[in-house]
């Protein structure tokens, strides 16, 4: 099947943009002349290794999205370990990953390889890419945290899988994802037979988020372990 062409590598999520400001001169008005010829010499330096580094990096990037499109297509066609591998001359996401890990792809590969090793059940290598990924938006993030939930309690670790949805949870909340979030949540304290503070998270999440669909079933959980606890 021919690949669809992706313009600009759909693929990419923007990720935070490298930070403006490298450096910051101090006391640089000095009496000494030899004194400000050293500093100018020494800030040339640093804006010479900056833009350096800017030339490289932005080669690695494109590279690395080059990388990154075939590695995603094997995943979206659900080939996990030629994704994970790579075939035919290709890097696969783990690959692309490791040799790319300053760039943008490279950090995006981390959640793709944490998914696929989910998918073949391979939680605690799943655990580690997915945790080297990090973004600022109000979606990916808190998606990777939940996934890490996800596979610690596959690998019945209640208590990690609960520090990783309270993550998520508390990441720039919003009303269409944390609702989600804060029902698994409480899904995982009642897991670790911690049912008074899964009361307290569907408690809150029927308040914060009372017409969300997860609104529902929090109150029937509550409404449940309510009468369990006033029952014993």
């Amino acid at each position: 099947m021919a690949k669809t062409e992706k313009s600009g590598i759909d693929i990419i999520e923007d990720a935070e943009a490298l930070k403006k400001e490298v450096y910051k001169v101090e006391n640089f008005f000095e009496k000494n002349q030899k004194g400000m010829i050293a500093a100018g010499v020494a800030l040339l330096a640093v804006v010479g290794g900056f833009l350096g580094y800017n030339y490289w990096n932005k080669n690695q990037e494109k590279e690395a999205q080059a990388a990154l499109y075939d590695a995603v297509y094997s995943f979206e066609s659900d080939s996990t370990a030629q994704a994970l591998k790579g075939q035919g001359g290709n890097d696969g996401l783990l690959t692309v990953a490791d040799t790319y890990s300053s760039t943008k792809a490279g950090n995006l590969a981390n959640l793709y390889a944490g998914i696929a090793l989910m998918k073949e059940g391979k939680f605690t290598e799943a655990i580690e890419r997915l945790d080297k990924f990090s973004a600022g938006d109000d979606v990916l993030q808190p998606r990777a945290y939940t996934l890490i939930g996800d596979s610690y309690l596959e690998l019945g670790k209640s208590d990690q899988a609960i520090t990783y949805y309270k993550k998520a949870a508390d990441y720039k909340p919003n009303k269409y994802a944390t609702p989600g979030y804060m029902m698994k949540l409480g899904l995982a304290y009642q897991e670790a037979k911690k049912n008074d503070e899964a009361v307290k998270v569907y408690a809150s999440l029927i308040e914060k988020y009372p017409s969300a669909i997860e609104s529902v079933q929090a109150k029937k959980y509550k409404s449940k372990l309510e009468t369990e606890v006033g029952g014993n």
